[in-house]
């Protein structure tokens, strides 16, 4: 009896034995699982970050491309002074400035955007720029911007939102640095208003403000004060440039704007915390939100950017995360967020086959990159306040899905697609070399005026210089892309498309980022 007594007793323990020995093991995968899935989450990847940190520092240079004016530090070796005169019909210096693409147009209405853009970029991820030496870059060329903007408002309700004839400008293929033609100026005021115009720029004014608040305190003063005039003045004095101005619909035609109003007022209460633009856009969110109808965030549509701004506050301020005059537009930014998620319910099938978001064929990557780089805000936010997932449908998804949907954005303008073409000019092996760009086109000796320099148009050379930075229109419906540069819908980049791929590729610098607020 002692002797099965004691085997029993061993055989129990062998049994116990295996039975921990299992759970170890299953423990063990499980902790490995878990681990894998969190760095793939989190984008762990050295060589991830290293690309993404790459990249932004080739798409920063973009800016400095395509400044005008007499310019400082400048490291473009076929760039220099240019447009030096722009502004002096109405005894104003609007030297400074972004050209617009691959002209040399000023328009006002992108550039704002771009300001606007830009800052929001710097506001979130000034940290992540600021690791690979690119954070004060990013606020000189920001200033540069603003500093136009400033002087292009002369009193309260006048603002000059454009430099030169487009018309014009685009019979000729030369340097902005030998440009001798007549630099015409476009006005709103009281009289013939611009609202959408007038508010992008308040918007632009009260995001720098918040930018240069900490270092340039005076600087930042000017910029508040310009904000609240344009805002009122827009406010005040409702109308479409668009309709006022016809001229202009052939290039930056406005579709409303009840969109920038609210734009700017949220920028303004940020900026400010004046419960008056709280207010505003409380009230104002049935009329002008378009709640519960996601759309596309581009240098016309701000209602995507604006529901993701103002879910910020139901995230960061306190006594506002149960706000009623915000839930429309966070009910909004979540509608938005689902839309781009490839596997939830209610994805948008506005993709093509090889993965990217396409909505147009013009400048087809403005909205696929300004959707990723929502995307990382939105889901920075989430994990910043502890927020584990969002709802679609019902289909729950995690804060890693968005990073993941704009990482495949961002590797697609990179590279990752059926082209294998680098659409961020300079980056990677293949990228293209006929970019519709006058400056980068014309050697910087030539000796050509307005007409002559057709000839590099028609050349079938490749640019003798290259545009490090440009992000040029993007690829079809079909994945295809034509390196052509007289294929401008393809091939012609746009300084308002740079200030989002700044922003997407300062928000990969880096893993998954606990933001502060900047209120």
């Amino acid at each position: 009896m002692k002797g099965k007594s004691s085997r029993r007793c061993c055989c129990c323990s062998w049994f116990i034995g295996i039975i921990v020995l299992i759970a170890i093991v299953v423990a063990i995968v499980f902790t490995i699982r878990h681990k894998s899935n969190h760095s793939d989450d989190n984008n762990n990847d050295p060589g991830s970050v290293k690309k993404y940190a790459d990249a932004l520092k080739i798409a920063m240079q973009f800016f400095d491309i395509q400044k005008s004016g007499k310019l400082e530090n400048n490291k473009i070796t076929w760039r220099g002074d240019s447009g030096l005169k722009d502004g002096s019909e109405a005894s104003l210096d609007l030297s400074k400035g972004l050209y617009d693409a691959g002209d040399h147009m000023k328009f006002g209405f992108p550039m704002a955007f771009t300001a606007t853009v830009l800052s929001w970029s710097i506001l979130e991820y000034g940290n992540q720029m600021d690791s690979v030496n690119l954070l004060e870059p990013a606020k000189d060329s920001l200033k540069w911007t603003t500093d136009f903007l400033i002087n292009a408002h002369p009193s309260p309700n006048v603002l000059y939102i454009q430099v030169g004839d487009p018309e014009t400008d685009h019979k000729c293929w030369d340097r902005p640095e030998t440009m001798t033609r007549n630099r015409t100026l476009t006005k709103i005021d009281t009289k013939t208003p611009g609202t959408e115009v007038a508010a992008e720029t308040a918007a632009a004014m009260a995001a720098a403000s918040l930018v240069f608040k900490d270092s340039d305190s005076k600087y930042s003063s000017t910029l508040l004060k310009h904000a609240k005039q344009l805002f009122d003045f827009a406010d005040k004095n409702r109308g479409s440039y668009s309709v006022n101005i016809p001229e202009v619909q052939s290039y930056y035609n406005s579709t409303g704007y009840g969109d920038e109003l609210l734009w700017a007022a949220s920028w303004l209460y940020h900026a400010t915390e004046d419960k008056t633009y709280l207010d505003f856009v409380s009230e104002n969110g049935e009329k002008f939100g378009k709640f519960g109808s996601p759309s596309w965030f581009s240098w016309d549509n701000k209602l995507p950017g604006t529901h993701i701004l103002l879910s910020r506050l139901t995230f960061f301020k306190k006594g506002l995360s149960g706000s009623k005059g915000l839930q429309g537009y966070k009910d909004t930014a979540e509608a938005v967020m689902c839309g781009l998620i490839p596997s939830s319910p209610t994805a948008t099938s506005s993709r093509t086959d090889g993965g990217l978001i396409w909505v147009s064929e013009w400048n087809a990557l403005q909205h696929p990159v300004s959707s990723a780089f929502l995307a990382t805000l939105y889901s920075d936010y989430m994990v910043t306040s502890g927020i584990e997932e969002i709802s679609c449908s019902d289909t729950s998804f995690k804060p890693s899905d968005l990073r993941t949907f704009a990482r495949s954005q961002a590797d697609y303008m990179l590279g990752k697609n059926p082209e294998k073409m680098s659409y961020l000019v300079g980056y990677g092996e293949k990228y293209p070399e006929f970019v519709h760009h006058r400056g980068a086109s014309i050697p910087a000796d030539a000796n050509t005026g307005c007409k002559d320099g057709f000839m590099w148009l028609n050349s079938e050379d490749p640019n003798p210089n290259v545009a490090y930075g440009a992000l040029v229109g993007g690829p079809f419906l079909n994945d295809t892309f034509i390196d052509a540069r007289n294929n401008s819908m393809q091939n012609e980049p746009s300084t308002y498309n740079s200030a989002v791929v700044v922003g997407l590729l300062s928000s990969l610098v880096t893993t998954s980022s606990s933001l502060k607020s900047f209120i």
